[in-house]
């Protein structure tokens, strides 16, 4: 008995009906792909295996991190260090400090940078394209050419060992404004124009039209802002003298300082200097990736 054939109503066609795709792939195409997933594959675990490290060497026995040859695994588990170190070092004070930094710097620098590329961007001005690549020019002058005259000023307002030194250095950033200009020319410029008729001013347009359509690179810009400000080092190093001040990075350091053979602690308090970057990254690389993607294209004003 045949098997019955399912009914389809007419003008339709059947998957069955739709031919197959004959087209041949060329062996040098399929070793190529192969070989291209092979290398990223390669690199990846090369750029992966030594925070893997770091994370199975956070629950090992001290002895047992350094021994030779290399023993991935520790024996026992010994995951008391996650409390231990909590107990030895003034984690709560540094992670209280960096967060404060860390959220204080990426609000400023999103609003700073996104309210300046706006001005680059949408408002015509003498001298708007000569100001704007004089200002892109300071990216390329290193901080530590004039760290020192930047301390003299900061202290002379009474600013130095204050968390609001860090805040105030941090607060302006090139790269933010001419990421953020890159993407505010994909919009049509029609929308600012229109707006301008109907009488909207231009912080109107800013606030309600550009900000808005500003998601992706906003996002984008706020993870590299934070990431930069919870990874600083030199800057706290230079005007954070009191303890209680210190950041987490800072406080690391002296941690090792203290606990120069507790290898175990130090790597699990490495692991905990991390982890705030790696979950805000893993909540918002979709809009990181599309941030970055739409930053670099070159739209029609």
């Amino acid at each position: 008995m045949s098997a019955a054939v399912p009914y389809t109503p007419a003008g339709t066609i059947h998957s069955a009906n739709i031919p197959f795709n004959r087209k041949r792939v060329s062996p040098l195409r399929i070793v190529g792909t192969v070989v291209g997933y092979a290398v990223m594959i390669a690199v990846a675990a090369f750029t992966l295996l030594p925070f893997v490290w770091m994370v199975l060497s956070s629950v090992k026995n001290n002895n047992e991190i350094f021994t030779v040859p290399i023993k991935w695994f520790p024996e026992v588990w010994h995951w008391e260090n996650y409390a231990t170190i909590w107990s030895k070092a003034n984690l709560v004070v540094w992670t209280k400090n960096t967060v404060v930094i860390a959220v204080a710097v990426t609000l400023l620098q999103v609003f700073t940078g996104s309210f300046a590329a706006y001005g680059f961007s949408k408002i015509k001005f003498a001298g708007r394209d000569l100001l704007f690549l004089c200002y892109i020019a300071t990216i390329a002058v290193p901080w530590q050419a004039y760290m020192i005259p930047q301390f003299k000023m900061l202290s002379s307002w009474g600013l130095s060992d204050s968390l609001p030194s860090i805040i105030l250095m941090q607060s302006f950033s090139a790269f933010g404004v001419f990421m953020m200009k890159q993407f505010y020319d994909t919009i049509p410029e029609s929308l600012s124009e229109a707006a301008r008729i109907d009488g909207l001013s231009e912080f109107g347009i800013y606030g309600r039209i550009i900000l808005p359509l500003s998601g992706p690179s906003i996002a984008a810009l706020g993870i590299i802002t934070f990431t930069n400000a919870w990874n600083e080092y030199m800057q706290p190093l230079l005007y954070l003298r009191s303890p209680e001040l210190w950041t987490i990075q800072i406080g690391l350091k002296s941690f090792v300082g203290e606990y120069s053979a507790a290898y175990d602690l130090i790597m699990t308090g490495s692991v905990l200097s991390v982890l705030p970057i790696l979950v805000v990254f893993l909540f918002g690389q979709k809009y990181f990736i599309e941030g970055i993607a739409t930053s670099g294209m070159k739209g029609s004003a």
